[in-house]
């Protein structure tokens, strides 16, 4: 067979290898690192892809699909299987029709995340078969492994990746595989595997202990664990992307790779402690395969040494070969790695991004904001936040968030401090994209129990931290058709909230009259404040310049937290190329004395004079 080989993420490798495996039906919520699985496989027409309103939806379409016959794929980030846990776990018990293969993207060192969570725990708890990929490769090849397997044993399969994985490049050999008709296969009405009834659920319960029982016996045939024997002095398991750098570390060393991760093959592990002197388990997060392997009897060194928290890395594992005395004990083995450090820069909205009009208004009736060299005032509101790129709203100089803790929160941690009877007035803030995944409840919430706080929806008309991809209130589906927008308006309105305001995201005067009202009011209230992505939106027309001859280097328009906004000398200067131009005009609209102006000129102007 004649090979093509192909350079892919992890994550389209995974989407190529899906849609080789005769995928029908995708279902995802975009969330880094796991958003670009669901966007490549958008691109094959043949398929049914879709952005679902959030991670919970896209586990029920996937597992509608599924018992409907069709192969099935849906992805998310590790957080997102905690929302979608409901319907995973009920999978898990009635089992599938066509295959079911769920990934979940790991985030350690949370790059892009509030916690760094170990998903594997979830094939445990589920009692589901688990891979662990290693590279691009391995990503293709499971996923379409996985499909098999989910059919063979009746189950849904957790595919697990991490960040480094997912967006790491790395040659792929596709065989020259064209697309495989997939077994055609129909619902078939089945009360007693379907239908959870008490008495129903613990019929399948012994069937689930015997399918994990046979996966057991599969791990240990399994073609995804593997040794590669070296010195008999020291023995390293390992699984996903450890596996590459405990290669780089201890290239001497014997390694026992774990590809198909749970259930674990004790057999394989047995055997492959029995001809090692040391053994040691690499792993990145929970000590998941270390106390496995100590719950044979074996004894096994690990998070002794290795970092229980954080990304690991060819440094990090080498400082740790080094306090266990492994390096100075085997032959062969690399010196210290140099990790190159990069410049730091400090997290600042994008220039022109919609929010900042809001967050900087926000500050001044708040007292939240700051001025460099002014000492910060004692804030006089309660801001909740939530998930999305304006967190970085909660930063200096802009100060308007206190609290952040998972999708949809802002509302529901709002009402928990009204009831609780904090003095301060309370701002909640969302986003579209999240107000759709998971704030509407939260907002029925809110005017069933009577709560009384002003929300501020921030609408960009896109899910703009993970990409722009498109949700519901954008009038795009994931392949780009044309569909109906909902209508933010619409939905608070059905929600019972009467008193709703609309704003233009950079017009601050409104928006502070806005802030004002709903304040005073003893009502729940609503704004929704509207205006495009700063990235979405062309850069460098007319761009904003400052008079020098005016400026008084009050240091007010550095109070946005606009990067393109900088201080040199005593006085204020625009970086014409960051400016957002027309498309904001925030800091000439709060210049107390009108020395910024827009620059007629061209495109990206002087940034002073």
């Amino acid at each position: 067979m004649s090979t093509n080989k192909k350079l892919l993420s992890g994550n389209e490798a995974i989407a190529l290898g899906a849609y080789h495996a005769g995928l029908k039906v995708a279902a995802a919520y975009p969330g880094t690192p796991s958003t670009e699985i669901l966007e490549n496989l958008a691109e094959f027409r043949d398929i049914y892809a879709e952005w679902s309103t959030n991670e919970k939806v896209a586990m029920e379409v996937a597992v509608g699909s599924s018992y409907a016959g069709a192969r099935t794929l849906v992805s998310m980030k590790h957080v997102g299987l905690n929302v979608a846990a409901d319907p995973f776990m009920a999978v898990a018990i009635t089992g599938i029709n066509g295959g079911l293969v769920v990934i979940s993207a790991d985030d350690p060192g949370a790059m892009s995340s509030q916690n760094e969570q170990d998903n594997r725990h979830f094939a445990r708890l589920a009692k589901i078969p688990m891979l662990e990929p290693a590279d691009s490769q391995e990503a293709y090849d499971m996923v379409m492994a996985a499909f098999d397997i989910s059919e063979q044993f009746d189950t849904p399969v957790l595919l697990r990746t991490t960040t480094r994985v997912s967006h790491s490049k790395t040659v792929v050999d596709t065989n020259d595989n064209v697309r495989k008709q997939a077994e055609e296969k129909t619902f078939k009405h089945n009360f007693r595997k379907y239908i959870m009834l008490p008495a129903n659920a613990r019929g399948r319960r012994p069937l689930v202990e015997e399918r994990i029982k046979k996966l057991a016996g599969y791990s240990e045939t399994s073609a995804f664990n593997h040794i590669n024997m070296g010195s008999r002095e020291l023995g390293i398991i390992t699984a996903g992307m450890a596996y590459q750098y405990v290669k780089e570390v201890f290239p001497e060393a014997s390694i026992l790779k774990l590809g198909f991760s749970y259930p674990m093959p004790e057999g394989l592990i047995r055997d492959f402690a029995s001809r090692v002197k040391k053994l040691f388990v690499i792993e990145e997060l929970d000590p998941f395969i270390e106390e496995y392997v100590k719950s044979l009897g074996i004894e096994v060194t690990g998070k002794q040494f290795i970092p229980i928290i954080g990304e690991l890395t060819p440094d990090v594992i080498e400082k740790a070969g080094r306090a266990m005395g492994l390096l100075s004990e085997i032959p062969g083995l690399k010196p210290d790695y140099q990790i190159p450090k990069l410049p730091g820069r400090f997290p600042l909205l994008c220039p022109g991004c919609p929010h900042s009009g809001l967050f900087y208004t926000l500050g001044n009736i708040g007292q939240r904001s700051t001025i460099p060299g002014k000492k910060q005032r004692e804030p006089k509101l309660i801001i909740t936040g939530d998930i999305g790129c304006y967190t970085l709203g909660a930063l200096s100089p802009l100060n308007a968030i206190d609290t952040c803790g998972c999708m949809g929160a802002s509302i529901g941690n709002a009402i928990g401090m009204q009831k609780a009877g904090v003095g301060e007035k309370l701002v909640a803030i969302i986003g579209d994209s999240t107000f759709l995944h998971s704030g509407i409840t939260g907002l029925i919430d809110a005017v069933y129990n009577k709560a009384t706080f002003t929300l501020v929806i921030l609408d960009n008309r896109t899910t703009a931290m993970t990409g722009h991809q498109d949700h519901p209130g954008t009038g795009k589906t994931a392949q780009g058709e044309d569909t109906y927008a909902v209508n933010l308006e619409e939905i608070v309105r059905a929600c019972g909230v009467t008193d709703l305001k609309l704003v233009n995201a950079w017009d601050v005067k409104a928006i502070k009259e806005a802030l004002k009202s709903s304040l005073e009011s003893d009502a729940l209230s609503v704004i929704i404040s509207r205006g495009p992505c700063a990235v979405a939106v062309r850069r460098g027309i007319n761009p904003s310049k400052v008079d020098i001859n005016k400026c008084t280097s009050c240091g007010l328009c550095l109070s946005i937290g606009c990067s393109a906004i900088q201080k040199e000398g005593d006085k204020m200067v625009i970086d014409g190329s960051l400016c957002a131009g027309d498309n904001c005009r925030l800091c000439e609209r709060i210049c107390p004395v009108k020395a910024i102006y827009p620059d007629k000129q061209g495109l990206a102007g002087g940034s002073n004079e």
